[in-house]
């Protein structure tokens, strides 16, 4: 099962306050054991949402909107991505995660569906259409 590991924002990851060299070092240990263990797919910090945008859709039309946004305690400040057996997994890899921000933090755990969850919805052109695009995908040369 692959989960979506999403690093909460906070007052601080939003002012763009920069994580100290001490949770640089302890974040890259933690992500040493999640790549040796075979967890860790990919992961990323985020900047502020000051510097983001959103676009609204309604129908036909969008707008537009910069950040910042409001109700940081919704807005995601990292992430990951995991291959876990199960998120009880997930869990106790979270547990053992250094604390991504000072003080109060919060690390929301997602199961990310795959192609088994849409059923027959899910037919076998659209099952093809997936496979190579996530095989193009794959076979990207890097920037």
């Amino acid at each position: 099962m692959r989960f979506m590991v999403l690093v909460k924002a906070t007052a601080d990851s939003e002012a763009g306050v920069m994580p100290t060299e001490q949770l640089l070092a302890d974040m890259g240990r933690f992500n040493e054991e999640l790549v040796k263990a075979g967890v860790m797919l990919a992961g990323e910090g985020l900047h502020p949402s000051s510097k983001g945008a959103r676009v609204r859709f309604s129908g036909s039309a969008r707008q537009v909107i910069d950040g910042p946004f409001a109700e940081t305690k919704e807005l995601v400040a990292g992430f990951w991505i995991w291959q876990c057996a199960s998120m009880e997994e997930a869990i106790s890899w979270v547990k053992r995660c250094p604390n991504p921000m000072p003080g109060e933090s919060d690390i929301e755990i997602r199961r990310i569906f795959e192609a088994e969850d849409f059923g027959d919805a899910f037919t076998p052109e659209l099952r093809e259409q997936e496979e190579r695009l996530r095989e193009q995908l794959e076979n990207k040369p890097a920037h």
